[in-house]
């Protein structure tokens, strides 16, 4: 297996205290980088690092940390977004479950170079029990003198706290995120001004990925050019992927970004293949927002180049041929699994999670699950087919934030890809035998 910086020590014993994460280097980049650096410094190692967002966007991150406007004489803040609703994505959560000191110190380390004294860490509403093993590393660490007024002496002050979500996917969009913060409903906002102006409280903000977070102090304590040096070109370090659907080995897995999509797909040491070696179908690479692809040009690029995991590589041919690296939510179809109820599935989900803010998105998911019921249910029409594509088209690039987008790609996609499966549907509805959505057993690796 590669190279482990997240995962490295998640199943050492004692690893969710702080002094079972101390005892494994914990916390070293909260000391090297308040005590013999300065807040720049900081920023510019997280640049040459070539970090990108691992939220879905992969914005690169120290880019994203420079916009932060240090002239405002207003307080600074960072927040994390912990709302990890992204169907098929789970691999934030399981960093928080199983080792929240490597978050909180990437928080901190992260809060001083955003000269930031107030922090937050926004978690998904549903998941209460992570929100208690944060508030207790977050107990520790203020025991420990890591948080709180002059940290390690050096004169810092930062206080760090947990806020439940609203329990809504759209809270993961980061104005929407911090909409949600200040205590009003979790609608995004128009942008311009963008947070690192007007963020929380109308102050600079910087909004990043727990899995963003978590990779900071490796970053620090081993300098930004040995993390670039990990993975392949603008595509640097490890990602994190939450692989599900019909695999052997479900899971949580950190790769180097580079790495075959087929490897990944059939090696042992990742998902260890199709069960009943069963023929591999479709891929969904980067959660459910993201294009799915069909066998051949997940494995290969549409010039014949095997696809790799990276940023490039799945979206290599745009949204014609490609796809995207996105959160990693990497979900797998067999060749029994019907394409159209997954569809109909991610529809109605997009559906009952929209703002309703815009016409377009709440109007047009509203129809893409309608139509979708119709087919699946055999009351189709062959004019449903180009109905969704003109709907998705509608929708499209005409929302306030993304998830009019993430509503429309995998309809056009699936449509793209599949048409003759939802011709079928429509022709001949009793042939359709895979009747379920097959996610798996979310056994971590």
């Amino acid at each position: 297996m590669g190279k482990q910086i997240l995962l490295e020590h998640i199943n050492k014993p004692g690893i969710n205290t702080i002094d079972g994460y101390m005892k494994n280097g914990g916390y070293a980049s909260v000391e090297k980088a308040l005590k013999s650096m300065s807040p720049d410094q900081v920023v510019e190692e997280v640049k040459t690092s070539g970090l990108r967002g691992r939220g879905g966007a992969g914005f690169p991150t120290g880019m994203k940390w420079s916009f932060l406007d240090k002239k405002s004489n207003k307080p600074k803040y960072l927040v994390c977004n912990a709302d990890e609703s992204e169907p098929g994505t789970f691999k934030d959560r399981y960093l928080m479950e199983r080792i929240p000191h490597l978050l909180i110190e990437g928080m901190i380390t992260s809060s001083f170079a955003l000269t930031a004294n107030t922090s937050y860490i926004y978690v998904r509403g549903e998941m209460m029990y992570v929100i208690r093993i944060l508030e207790k590393a977050i107990a520790e660490a203020y025991a420990k003198g890591f948080l709180g007024k002059n940290i390690l002496g050096t004169g810092y002050d930062l206080d760090l706290y947990v806020h439940p979500g609203g329990g809504a996917y759209i809270c993961g969009e980061e104005t929407a995120l911090l909409e949600s913060l200040e205590g009003k409903r979790g609608n995004p906002r128009n942008k311009p001004p963008f947070p690192a102006v007007s963020g929380l409280y109308d102050s600079p903000t910087v909004v990043n990925n727990v899995e963003t977070i978590a990779a900071v102090p490796w970053i620090i304590n081993n300098g930004g050019a040995s993390y670039a040096a990990i993975g392949i070109g603008k595509s640097s370090g490890t990602k994190l992927i939450s692989a599900c659907g019909n695999i052997n080995k479900p899971g949580v897995y950190e790769i180097e970004l580079g790495v075959p999509v087929e490897e990944f797909i059939y090696s042992d040491q990742y998902c260890g293949g199709i069960p009943e070696n069963r023929e591999l179908k479709a891929v969904v690479a980067g959660g459910s927002s993201v294009p799915i692809l069909p066998k051949e040009l997940i494995l290969k690029t549409a010039n014949g180049e095997p696809r790799l995991m990276t940023y490039e590589s799945l979206s290599d041919g745009g949204f014609v041929s490609g796809t995207m690296l996105g959160s990693g939510g990497f979900i797998v179809f067999n060749d029994q699994a019907c394409i159209v109820r997954n569809l109909w599935n991610f529809t109605r989900f997009y559906h009952h999670e929209s703002c309703g803010q815009c016409s377009p998105c709440r109007e047009g998911t509203g129809w893409m699950e309608k139509v979708l019921h119709r087919i699946e249910h055999g009351h189709g029409k062959m004019t449903d087919i180009d109905l969704l594509v003109d709907v998705a088209k509608k929708i499209e690039g005409k929302t306030i934030c993304p998830l009019g987008e993430a509503a429309a790609w995998p309809v056009a996609s699936a449509i793209r890809h599949f048409r003759k499966e939802f011709e079928n549907h429509i022709l001949h509805p009793e042939s359709c035998s895979a009747k379920h959505l097959y996610f798996g057993t979310l056994a971590v690796h």
